[in-house]
C-alpha cells in the first residue's frame, strides 16, 4: 500500500500519498493509520517527517489524533464542508438561515422521495428511533436537536448515496442553530415539526415516494415560517 520515495519536501508527499489512498477508498473513515514508526519505515522517511505529515492531515480534517490510541482517518469531506458553510453563514448572518432553508427546500424533498424507494429495514428503524427520541425530548432542547438531526441524517442514509449523507452531515451545525431558534420560540414549532416527521416516516414505510416528497416540502415550508423574523437568543 505504501511505497517509499526520495525527494525534497517529503512530509507534503506523505500527505499527498495518504490523501490519495483516502480518496481512492483504500483508506476509509474510521481506519487506523499504522504507527509512526511503521509509517516511517514504509515511506522510508524520518519519524519527524511523519509527524509533520500527520499534523498537516489533521489540519485538513482528514485524520483524527486520539492520544494514547492512535491516528484515525476522519470524514474529511463533511468536516471541510461544515467549516466552509459555517463561515459563509457567519459572513452573511442576516440572510444565512434563510438561504439554508432555501437550499433544504431544493434538496431534502428529493432525498425523502429517494429514501422511500431505497430505505432498508435498518434505515427505517433508525428513523423510528429518532422520532421516539424527539417525542421524549420536548423539554430538552439539546436532546431534541440531536434527535432531529439523526432523523434527517437517517433519511439521507436511506438514499444509499454517501455523497448525500456527507452533504446533510456538513450542515449539522447550521441546522442546530435553526432548530434552536424554533425550539426556543415557544410557539409550538417542535410539535408541528414532530407531526411532519411522523407523516414523512409513514410515507417512507409505505414506499410512497411522491407523498414523502410532498410531505417534506410542507415540513420545510413550516420551518421557513417558524424561523422568519426570529433572532438567535444566544
Amino acid at each position: 500500500m505504501f511505497e517509499p520515495f526520495h525527494q525534497t519536501r517529503l512530509y507534503e508527499q506523505v500527505v499527498e500519498r495518504i490523501e490519495k489512498l483516502v480518496f481512492e477508498g483504500q483508506l476509509n473513515p474510521g481506519d487506523r493509520l499504522p504507527a509512526e514508526r511503521e509509517l516511517s519505515e514504509q515511506f522510508n522517511v524520518s519519524r519527524t517527517v511523519i509527524r509533520e505529515a500527520v499534523k498537516a492531515l489533521q489540519e485538513k480534517g482528514l485524520v483524527e489524533i486520539r492520544p494514547g490510541v492512535g491516528t484515525f482517518v476522519h470524514d474529511g469531506m463533511a468536516n471541510t464542508m461544515r467549516q466552509s458553510l459555517g463561515r459563509m453563514v457567519m459572513i452573511d448572518r442576516h440572510h444565512g438561515l434563510h438561504n439554508l432553508t432555501q437550499v433544504r427546500e431544493i434538496f431534502e424533498p428529493e432525498i425523502a422521495a429517494i429514501a422511500a424507494q431505497n430505505a432498508t429495514p435498518k434505515d427505517i428503524q433508525a428513523m423510528e428511533a429518532a422520532v421516539r427520541e424527539m417525542d421524549q425530548s420536548m423539554s430538552d432542547v439539546d436532546r431534541y436537536i440531536t434527535a432531529d438531526h439523526e432523523f434527517h441524517l437517517a433519511l439521507a442514509r436511506a438514499t444509499q448515496n454517501t455523497l448525500i449523507v456527507d452533504l446533510i452531515d456538513s450542515i449539522v451545525d447550521l441546522l442546530a442553530q435553526q432548530r434552536r431558534l424554533i425550539f426556543l420560540a415557544g410557539n409550538g414549532g417542535p410539535e408541528r415539526g414532530q407531526q411532519h416527521h411522523r407523516n414523512i416516516l409513514t410515507a417512507i414505510i409505505n414506499r410512497e415516494s411522491k407523498q414523502a416528497h410532498n410531505l417534506m416540502t410542507r415540513h420545510l415550508r413550516q420551518v421557513r415560517d417558524d424561523t422568519e423574523h426570529q433572532e438567535d437568543p444566544q
